[in-house]
């Protein structure tokens, strides 16, 4: 299964129609006082609308690689619209004076951090005509992010491995594709050496735990794709101690059953589903041809894909206001 235009056409329409959209809003704020009781826009005037703050950020994202992926494609004018209407240097100044505020050091870390970053680099390799000016308007932002992003590699001792929002593979495979890209050598050194501080001796995974009833992120297989990217030349020996039975761990070759699709949290997993692809194919691009999993990996890619993909377009606003951008993800691969 492969990406096409109709398809990237309605992923764009939902972002499109939920970044405007203020409530319902899934707000994390530390008050410091009553002066800090605000709406999710007076706090976010960008990134307010998609039920919080990462997803707004990560529809934007889907917004610009759809764009760049098709450049015909026919929402372009609306994305221009929403990205001259938000991105602006008053907007993104507020955007970052929210994380100077004291007693917000963790506010979206890593899972939002990476996601700016990833947006940074759609906006750097972005050929709509405004895009540079929408860059220079998130650099205050851009830059802060980077700043805590190392400042917290500085000091976390031990990774984060939950399949949720705090995972520091996660966070670290977007940011180090968009260190790379912009080439800052800083940020790809602290970046390359914290994942082999934190991963390089992982051996035996226990992925059979998985999956957990609110997981977006398999713990192992986002192990593996950040792997791929700082262990280029010897992954497939990582691999191989890493998950070494691989084809015979139901649990994650078997795509998540999801029950409810209303519920916030249970919608997580068809989230999963469509990540786990995202990694799988990554990793498969990364073994050798005569690997003796490459078949089982491939059929598990397409069975999870399989499993989500057309409960994306029209879903419950559970899923809707995020799941394109894993859609994308795994379709693109």
């Amino acid at each position: 299964m492969q990406l096409n235009i109709q398809q990237a056409e309605a992923f764009a329409r939902m972002p499109l129609a939920y970044l405007r959209q203020e409530y319902p809003n899934h707000i994390m704020h530390v008050l410091n006082g009553d002066h800090d009781v605000l709406s999710p826009r007076a706090m976010h005037p960008v990134f307010y609308g998609c039920y919080d703050w990462h997803s707004a950020v990560h529809g934007y994202w889907l917004l610009l690689r759809c764009a760049r992926l098709y450049p015909e494609l026919p929402a372009i004018a609306d994305i221009t619209a929403i990205f001259d209407e938000h991105f602006t240097p008053e907007l993104m100044e507020r955007e970052t004076e929210y994380f100077r505020i004291g007693g917000r050091a963790s506010f979206e870390r890593p899972y939002g951090f990476g996601w700016i970053l990833a947006l940074d680099q759609e906006l750097a390799q972005s050929s709509l005509p405004h895009a540079a000016a929408w860059r220079a308007a998130m650099q205050p932002l851009t830059a802060e992010i980077r700043r805590r992003l190392l400042d917290y590699l500085s000091k976390l001792t031990y990774p984060i491995r939950v399949g949720t929002h705090y995972n520091t593979a996660f966070a670290l495979a977007l940011s180090l594709d968009q260190a790379r890209h912009i080439q800052d050598g800083e940020l790809e050194t602290a970046i390359v050496d914290a994942a082999k501080r934190y991963y390089g001796n992982d051996t035996d995974y226990p992925a059979h735990y998985e999956p957990g009833g609110d997981e977006y992120i398999s713990g192992a297989l986002t192990e593996a794709l950040l792997m791929t990217k700082v262990l280029p030349a010897s992954f497939q020996a990582w691999f191989d101690q890493y998950l070494p039975r691989i084809a015979d761990i139901t649990q994650i070759m078997q795509p998540a059953h999801v029950s409810d699709r209303t519920d916030p949290k249970i919608a997580h997993l068809d989230g999963l589903n469509l990540s786990r692809a995202w990694c799988l194919k990554h990793i498969l691009r990364n073994l050798h041809a005569d690997h003796p999993a490459r078949a089982a990996i491939g059929a598990a890619a397409e069975r999870h894909i399989a499993a989500s993909l057309d409960h994306v377009v029209g879903s419950h606003y559970s899923g809707g206001h995020w799941l394109a951008s894993f859609a994308l993800l795994a379709l693109e691969g």
